[in-house]
């Protein structure tokens, strides 16, 4: 692959890419801003970032627009829309096009290895340079379907990886049953070039939420944290300082109460951070993850 220092080299080329960073990092930490000024101020209209969805999901083709339009009323004014097949990026791109409210990353989902071609680090970096695109992703690792392709999800997972340092966007994981994997994987890869991370839908172990905060990484809430038997989840949560958290429906996937049955989607994202409420945002920034 070629050399990690690409970036760091003073050539046009490096002054346009790192412009083109400075604008779409700013975007990313609105997406983390808008979730922590939220406060909630439930007397006032929110605005906030679904920081990971699906639109480019059959579930929304009969309804895309009135799904967005749905959640800018909702005070969502920003949604990333996650190509998970490298393949269907050119159609994801052009809905970001098409929407001013919608951002995009795009990846080979771990679950997809074996049925996609293998991703090429060019190829990221390419599709990377559209400003509307601001991070890698999603990748990772998934053992609870998938464990049969753990050799490949790794060699994808690390072609990810190096886009991310590469390009210095944010790396989207996916992590299932795989907490030791993931975490080896990602301490190593950040001892030798350092990346930013999100750890998308966080439903692991406390361990791994340690080690994803100590290294600097975000984690993502998902409706998830709002379903009953999520306690020990929402525990971990807690203990996380605000400005590492990020939220996001995953729709169509995992509706929050009371939509919790039904299609996901953007809207609902509120819904999830309303458990939120109560310590307030100040006192949970000033939390710490104990070891």
């Amino acid at each position: 692959r070629p050399p990690r220092s690409t970036l760091s080299s003073s050539s046009a080329a490096s002054d346009v890419y790192k412009r083109q960073f400075s604008m779409r990092s700013s975007i990313w930490k609105k997406v983390t801003k808008q979730f922590i000024g939220l406060g909630l101020q439930m007397n006032s209209k929110p605005s906030i970032s679904d920081s990971h969805c699906h639109l480019d999901f059959p579930d929304f083709n009969e309804d895309l627009s009135e799904v967005i339009n749905a959640a800018l009323e909702n005070g969502v004014n920003r949604m990333v829309t996650i190509c998970t097949k490298l393949r269907n990026e050119p159609s994801v791109r052009k809905m970001s096009e098409d929407y001013e409210a919608i951002y995009y990353a795009a990846g080979n989902h771990p679950m997809s290895v074996s049925s996609e071609p293998m991703a090429h680090l060019n190829e990221l970096i390419k599709i990377s340079k559209h400003p509307k695109f601001i991070a890698i992703g999603e990748t990772g690792l998934d053992y609870y379907y998938t464990s049969d392709t753990a050799t490949l999800q790794k060699k994808s997972l690390e072609i990810h990886i190096n886009a991310a340092q590469e390009t210095n966007l944010p790396l989207i994981i996916h992590a299932r049953n795989a907490d030791t994997d993931i975490a080896e994987i990602l301490e190593s890869e950040f001892k030798n070039c350092p990346f930013s991370c999100v750890m998308h839908c966080f439903s692991s172990s406390k361990k791994l939420a340690v080690k994803s905060i100590d290294l600097g990484f975000y984690l993502s809430i998902s409706g998830i944290a709002a379903f009953p038997k999520s306690k020990e989840l929402r525990e971990i949560f807690s203990m996380v300082p605000v400005d590492r958290i990020l939220v996001e429906t995953d729709s169509p996937y995992l509706a929050p109460p009371p939509f919790r049955g039904k299609r996901n989607e953007p809207a609902y994202v509120v819904n999830t951070c309303l458990l939120y409420t109560s310590p307030s945002p100040r006192d949970r920034q000033k939390s710490r993850m104990p070891s």
